[in-house]
């Protein structure tokens, strides 16, 4: 890759204060920039390596007015946190690391069928009646069981497993050991104290544009199917159990577990390691800060959330902010004690 910051600042509808002939031909972290990298400020936390970088040109916020001189070019745009985004996404596919054809060892059945321009690794397997769209990407040693449906344009990374039953949409991403539709923890009491499997026979249906991280396990449903709607994003590790619904464009960090039959809204952001109890229902727009637990039904949308057990943020931050002074309080308390007491 090399181009100019002029055409760069083209791609990005930006424009430009210093030098729009240099060329670049790397990216970089601001911390990090060297002579012909690109790099982007949109926290200012990292501002001060604004001020250091080596990197011949950084995009930043058109409001962003800088502090000290700086010697880098700046390329100003509307949202430098998304132009970096778009400029990420040019370089990708600039890559060549598309791949077609089908290497062997590998299987597919014969009542199974795929599109044009698709990728089959070596070691992949493919079930029976299975309908995989256009330029799908099916990478080494990745499952796809039976009766499986995957749209155009999706991607199966390596080692990941998609059960039986399975309904992918387009422009999908499902990345290294990711899990689609294992069985539910599904266990009934018996009187005697055992537990008794529930057979788990329904299925996982994941919509267009969704991103599954590596390692993350979707169970399929008890009956009816667990639904994963368009656009949305699961980081690494992240469980979600049966009979679960995320609403479209909702975003969830990794670590977090969602129990049985939860209900998550459209456009809700889910922070890191929280835990959503099963059979409540969150509302659009939902915020919960990483860490934190989700025990009751929210059903006012745009709320943020925090702590465990999760509630209003404000509040919690109020409430953490005693919970630190507790120390200092006790002793208060005990030397007004020992006042009283020696009167």
């Amino acid at each position: 890759m090399e181009f100019t910051v002029k055409q760069i600042a083209a791609l990005l509808g930006g424009t430009v204060d210093g030098n729009e002939s240099l060329k670049i031909s790397q990216l970089s972290k601001i911390e990090e920039g060297k002579e012909g990298s690109i790099s982007f400020l949109a926290n200012l936390k990292y501002e001060q390596y604004l001020y250091t970088t080596a990197a011949s040109a950084v995009i930043v916020n058109r409001s962003f007015q800088p502090r000290q001189p700086v010697q880098a070019t700046l390329i100003f745009v509307d949202n430098s946190y998304s132009a970096f985004t778009k400029l990420l996404e040019q370089v990708n596919r600039l890559q060549p690391t598309e791949k077609i054809g089908v290497e062997q060892p590998s299987f597919m059945a014969e009542t199974s069928r795929i599109g044009d321009r698709a990728y089959r690794g070596a070691f992949s397997y493919i079930g029976e009646n299975c309908l995989i769209g256009s330029n799908v990407k099916i990478y080494p040693q990745a499952y796809i069981g039976n009766n499986v449906t995957i749209g155009d344009n999706t991607i199966i990374h390596a080692g990941a497993r998609i059960v039986d039953n399975t309904v992918i949409g387009q422009n999908c991403v499902i990345k290294p050991n990711a899990v689609i539709g294992s069985e539910g923890f599904g266990f009934a009491p018996e009187p005697d104290g055992s537990y008794r499997a529930i057979p788990q026979l329904g299925n996982v249906i994941i919509e267009d544009n969704v991103s599954i991280g590596a390692n993350t396990t979707i169970d399929c449903a008890t009956v009816g199917s667990t639904i994963i709607r368009k656009g949305v994003k699961l980081d690494n590790l992240i469980q979600v159990g049966h009979n679960v619904e995320i609403g479209r464009n909702t975003v969830i960090a990794a670590q977090c577990g969602i129990a049985g039959s939860a209900k998550i809204g459209e456009n809700c952001v889910i922070g890191g390691q929280s835990g959503i109890t099963g059979h409540i229902v969150l509302a659009n727009r939902t915020k919960v800060g990483g860490r934190s637990g989700v025990t009751k039904s929210v059903k006012e949308e745009g709320l943020s959330l925090n702590g465990m057990p999760a509630f209003d943020v404000k509040d919690s931050l109020r409430s953490a902010l005693v919970f630190q002074r507790l120390p200092s309080l006790e002793k208060r308390i005990g030397v007004l004690e020992n006042k009283l007491n020696n009167q």
